[in-house]
This record gives structure tokens, sequence and C-alpha cells, in this order.
């Protein structure tokens, strides 16, 4: 047997022994794997619920509806309000625990109404590579991470995804809006809107894996080292700026640095 064939039957066996359980489904590459198999294995004992709000985009809820009707299961679309909540608004850094334990709250009330045994979520091992404070409300409500449990890597995922035909196994990790401002930076709606125009616009370009970071008046692209010559073609970067000063942007910047996961953080690592 080889390693993912064991990890898959570990995490086919925690399923079963979970018997019945709701999925925190974002539509992403992971999620969209664990709704896979658990529904492999409980049929309709497995439910997906995809929380939607202004922090996430509309394609990315239209691409969870279709890949969770592709897969068989049942899917509930919940609306949330995190902006309603200071504590998420304001955009302090243990913003994410305060959206998470709202999605708990209203998840725990899914889970008992429809009488599941347990709520899980996505998570991986590799998810604790970065300042994750949502983490804290994982554990208060007691949400089970299977794929964790059963040491599944992202890697691993994405070769197993593919042999399944998802249509996730390449997708790019792609979290709610709100990461894409400073901290301390007041989140609106105006602002979630404009800046998903914005990496919108971007993909249009043929690009996959980018951020578009908020800093007031200048928005600063993080783009893989491979598409950064993209924005050296003249016509090109005069058709960005032009859109970019549209949404009222007055500077436009690319990041040498490139795109890496959690960039916003990385003022919190230099305070330590």
């Amino acid at each position: 047997m080889t390693e993912l064939s064991s990890k898959l039957e570990s995490l086919e066996n925690i399923l079963t022994d979970m018997q019945s359980v709701l999925i925190a489904y974002s539509g992403g590459m992971d999620s969209t794997f664990l709704l896979k198999v658990a529904a492999n294995v409980l049929g309709n004992k497995a439910i997906a619920v995809t929380a939607s709000s202004e922090t996430y985009t509309a394609q990315e809820l239209r691409d969870a509806k279709k890949n969770a009707e592709a897969i068989g299961a049942q899917h509930i679309v919940m609306y949330t309000d995190e902006l309603d909540d200071p504590n998420f608004s304001s955009n302090p850094p243990d913003r994410c625990y305060h959206c998470k334990k709202e999605l708990f709250t209203k998840l725990t009330e899914l889970a008992k109404r429809h009488g599941l045994k347990y709520i899980a979520d996505g998570s991986t091992p590799d998810d604790e590579r970065d300042f994750r404070p949502g983490m804290r409300a994982v554990q208060e409500f007691g949400v089970r991470s299977p794929l964790k449990d059963a040491g599944f890597t992202k890697k691993d995922i994405r070769a197993l995804s593919k042999e399944m035909n998802l249509p996730t196994w390449d997708k790019p990790p792609l979290p709610c809006l709100s990461t894409r401002f400073p901290y301390g930076t007041q989140i609106t709606k105006e602002k979630l809107l404009r800046v998903g125009r914005a990496e919108e616009f971007l993909a249009g370009f043929g690009i996959r894996q980018l951020r578009v970071r908020d800093h007031g008046n200048i928005a600063r692209i993080e783009v893989l080292r491979a598409d950064m010559p993209i924005f050296l073609d003249e016509e090109i970067s005069k058709l960005i700026m032009e859109k970019f000063k549209l949404l009222g942007y007055a500077y436009v910047a690319l990041d040498i640095q490139g795109y890496r996961m959690g960039s916003m953080n990385e003022p919190l690592k230099d305070e330590e």
C-alpha cells in the first residue's frame, strides 16, 4: 500500500467513525477533497455548508455550488454578517477568530437541526505554518479536522484530487478578501468590492495566483515571479493603471518579493 492510499484509508476510517458530518465548505481544494471523500463514505450523512458574505467573491460561491452539485452532496448556502461585528470590521490581528466564532456558532445550530454529530473543516498540517487565529475557534467549538488527523499535506490532496478528476486539484488558495488589508484598517463593503474587482481584472490576463493588497490609495500587487513580465508590457501596464485608477487607487505597485502566503502577517513577526 502506498503512503497516499494509506492516508486515504485512514481518512475514510475517521469519517466512518464520525457517522455524520457537516462540512464547512469554502469550495477550495482542501474542503472539496474532504467533501468528495465524505460523500463517498457517508452519503447523505455528509452535508456541505458555504458561508456567503461580502468577504468572498460571487465567482467563488458559484464554483462552490457547481462543485458540490457535481459531487452529489447536499449543499446549503448560509449568509453571514461579519462586517456588522466591530471585532471583525476594525481588522485586529485576531480578526479571523471572531469570523470563525460566528461561523461555527451558526454551523452548530445547523448541525443540530439536521441531526449531524460533527462539524468538520478542511484544515491540514500545512496551515499551521502561518498565523491562524481562527484555529482558536476550531478548538473552542470542537470542530474536527479529518484531513489533519489523517496526515494529509496539500501536496497529497492535490495528487489525489487530480486522480479523482476534481476540478479544484490545481486551484490556488484564495482566502477571504479581508486578508488584503493591513491590520487596523477598517474593512467596509466598498473596500472589499474594490479589491475584488481589481483581482478579477488582473485574472483576466491569465494570472492565477495573485493578491491585491490594499494600502489606502496604493494597490500593492503580489504575483508569482513567472508572471511579473506581464506587467512590463507597456500596453498591459497602461490598461492596469487605467482600471485601478477608476477603482480609486492613485498608485499601483508590483511587489518584487512576489506572491507569498500571509504577507500581511509579516509586520506581526517583525514585532516579536
